[in-house]
């Protein structure tokens, strides 16, 4: 497992874990920009029959283009927000409905084994029960390259 989301419900705390990480300082015209995906898991073994997350059951975090002011991501904290001019987060719930990010914090440090992390502190909009109220939620994951193995014949 990469990581585990969480989000508070006021009726359930409803847990994703993470299947695929994608974090990376980016320079394009002379300008440094932060890329951040985060996928969750599809797999509802861990959910309960009648869980709001069976709806949903799963969920795509990114961060597109935030400028920064180097390429160095590590041990620094970022808090992102979208304004009327500028939309950084998107949220993709691979359905019809929609959902939107506010107060992110996305804060990068080494893990005990030297791999980068990721802790990211935000809200959400309400999208399991489309009430108008904002969620909080905390993903925590590992942002390591994937090691491929390749099978000889």
């Amino acid at each position: 497992m990469k990581g585990i989301l969480k989000i508070y419900h006021p009726d359930e705390t409803l847990k994703y874990n993470i299947k695929s990480t994608y974090c990376k300082a980016i320079y394009s015209n002379q300008q440094h920009f932060l890329e951040v995906e985060i996928i969750s898991d599809d797999a509802l073994d861990h959910v309960d029959d009648d869980s709001l997350q069976n709806s949903f059951p799963q969920l795509s975090f990114k961060i597109i283009d935030f400028p920064t002011v180097d390429e160095e991501i590590e041990d620094k904290t970022f808090l992102v927000n979208d304004t009327d001019e500028d939309i950084f987060t998107e949220v993709d719930l691979y359905d019809d409905e929609d959902a939107f990010l506010s107060d992110n914090e996305l804060s990068f440090e080494k893990d005990q084994h030297g791999d980068l992390q990721l802790i990211w502190k935000g809200n959400i909009t309400d999208f399991f029960t489309g009430t108008e109220q904002i969620l909080p939620f905390r993903l925590k994951c590992e942002c390591k390259q994937d090691e491929i193995e390749i099978d000889e014949d």
